[in-house]
């Protein structure tokens, strides 16, 4: 099973490439942008890597962010990612990027996206995976604050397909950011957004109802309200689930706990991903490793993960058609 695992096509849809920093790129670029780290190796850092909750986990988060400065950093990061992707047969992935993180430090909006992006092209030339980048507005800030994002985002259309909203997600519900999305949608850009982790089941009814969201990013605590989870069900409205990031986070004791195999099993459109790998201890492979060692499942169920993620995608229909096949390919090669 291990072995089908890591030879699977995989398809990523909740990937914050600000979290995929490992600490041994952090240090390096640190000292190439002479910051000073409070930490004296990649392994001290890493062991730091203990959360209580989302909020202490962002509080490195956003300590991790500062060492990237320029368009290389970006670029590097994203590179970096990339890799792992193609070790992990990751054929497609959708990347969230945090904006404000960076413009509230006075790093300019073009610098960022110009870095990730042409990390993309040549992840897609000489990788061969395609990629899509949704710009996310960080909902402890204001709204006023995301329109002036919005319109950064607007001078890249060609580059960013949706936006966002990421995180804490306690005392900032959906209503906060209705109006802005409401106008990005006007642009013609999809929506998606964080909803259901930490925050209640009525997070992820407003995210669909206010903001008109495409996906829900996590979206497990949907099992509080039953008539959701039909609802779920009925529209085939996909969860980007993140186990390993549960987990870690502490949204489930343990993954023999989580939800994502029985909201599987009910016909939700769950997918696996793996939000912030440098920081919760593993990226696409390792995560379905996760779920398929605490559940027992079948190589069909496992495959189904990737056709949720194939069909809840930003690509055309042609591409999914491809992507498909190819998964079905590979199953019927193991059968």
């Amino acid at each position: 099973m291990n072995a089908f695992i890591q030879g699977l096509p995989k398809v990523e849809l909740h990937l914050h490439i600000e979290g995929s920093l490992e600490p041994e790129l952090l240090f390096e670029l640190a000292k190439r942008n002479n910051i000073d780290i409070p930490y004296d190796s990649p392994e001290t850092l890493r062991r730091a890597y203990e959360f209580e909750d989302l909020q202490s986990f962002l509080d490195i988060y956003y300590q991790g962010a500062n060492a990237l400065r320029t368009e290389q950093d970006f670029y590097d990061l994203t590179w970096a990612y990339l890799e792992r992707c193609k070790a992990d047969n990751v054929i497609h992935t959708e990347i969230f990027f945090d904006p404000q993180t960076h413009t509230d430090r006075g790093i300019d909006f073009d610098t960022v996206i110009n870095g990730i992006y042409r990390a993309m092209q040549d992840g897609h030339d000489k990788l061969g995976i395609t990629s899509q980048i949704i710009a996310c507005f960080l909902r402890h800030l204001s709204e006023e604050s995301a329109f002036e994002t919005l319109q950064s985002v607007l001078n890249h259309q060609d580059k960013i397909i949706g936006v966002g909203l990421d995180s804490s997600e306690q005392g900032h519900p959906p209503e906060k950011f209705k109006h802005v999305f409401q106008q990005a949608k006007v642009e013609g850009l999809l929506t998606v957004a964080h909803a259901g982790e930490e925050g209640p089941a009525q997070n992820i009814i407003d995210a669909i109802e206010m903001l008109g969201v495409n996906r829900v990013d996590h979206g497990v605590r949907c099992v509080e309200d039953a008539s959701l989870v039909e609802r779920l069900i009925e529209s085939k409205m996909p969860l980007t689930v993140c186990p390993l990031s549960n987990i870690k986070l502490c949204v489930f004791d343990n993954m023999a706990q989580h939800n994502i195999v029985e909201l599987l099993r009910k016909g939700v459109a769950v997918t696996i991903n793996s939000d912030d790998p440098a920081y919760f201890g593993g990226y696409m492979t390792d995560n379905f490793l996760a779920v398929s060692n605490a559940h027992s499942m079948s190589k069909q169920e496992l495959a189904q993960f990737t056709i949720n993620a194939i069909n809840a995608s930003f690509i055309s229909d042609g591409l999914k058609t491809e992507y498909r096949a190819q998964v079905e390919d590979y199953l019927t090669a193991y059968q």
